[in-house]
């Protein structure tokens, strides 16, 4: 079986984030980046697939150089082989254009994408993929069982979860639960060390344009913030606080 598990280059939770250029791009001087958290259960329920039945797990992004130590984050972790589109990620229909060459070119029998990233949270990657490579899809995936050229998985929906069955080639938008974070696998000194040696493989992009493009961007309020009241408004503040008292 051949996996191919979509890995998104994205900020550390931890990380300060700062915008320039008038609030239209986003800074990324002194960021931290890492694999994003859903498709890191996802590239470990693929490692799962490879040590219980013998997968052959590829990693793929789209992006620039910048990326290139996440990747190997991910072969250090497991993953074969690992392909670089070298392009920009610049919106959510474009990457997954690129993505769609990649599946199509290689064959795959089962594609792991997170359901979303942490950065964007566009949230449309996955879907978009079926969609243009005419795979099933199962989208919110927090189980999945591979027996021969037949899927079982299980998806979070309102209330509850989903049981489904369906027939490879499959693609899923996977999130925690699909493995449990305790699962989740720290490359070791012998991983890095065969990381080095695996291929990585950088291909050029095919034509596409962005259909979106950030117009600008804004913090939210910090935690604890207070809003100044004007004098004007007091009287009226102090009115409405008093009727409220009555009310409770």
């Amino acid at each position: 079986m051949k996996i191919l598990v979509c890995i998104s280059h994205v900020p550390d939770t931890t990380s300060k984030i700062n915008f320039s250029d008038d609030n239209t791009k986003f800074d990324t001087n002194g960021v931290q980046f890492v694999i994003n958290p859903n498709d890191e259960f996802g590239l470990t329920r693929a490692m799962w697939f490879k040590e219980k039945e013998g997968a052959q797990v590829t990693v793929v992004n789209v992006g620039g150089t910048e990326t290139e130590p996440t990747m190997r984050k991910a072969l250090a972790i497991g993953a074969d082989a690992a392909i670089r589109v070298n392009t920009p990620a610049t919106d959510g229909f474009s990457v997954a254009k690129q993505l769609a060459n990649v599946i199509n070119d290689g064959g795959y029998d089962l594609v792991i994408a997170g359901r979303e990233s942490i950065d964007y949270n566009g949230g449309m990657v996955p879907g978009m993929i079926a969609g243009l490579t005419h795979a099933n899809f199962v989208n919110n995936c927090i189980g999945l069982e591979i027996d021969g050229t037949k899927a079982t998985a299980v998806r979070e929906i309102d209330g509850g979860k989903e049981t489904v069955s369906t027939a490879l080639p499959l693609i899923i938008g996977g999130q925690k639960g699909l493995v449990e974070e305790s699962d989740l696998r720290i490359p070791n000194m012998r991983g890095i060390m065969m990381a080095r040696k695996k291929p990585l493989t950088v291909v050029e992009p095919i034509d596409t344009n962005a259909e979106t493009t950030s117009v600008s961007f804004e913090k939210p309020a910090p935690k604890g913030a207070v809003t100044l009241v004007s004098p004007d408004n007091l009287d009226e503040l102090v009115n409405l606080l008093h009727n409220e008292a009555k009310v409770i």
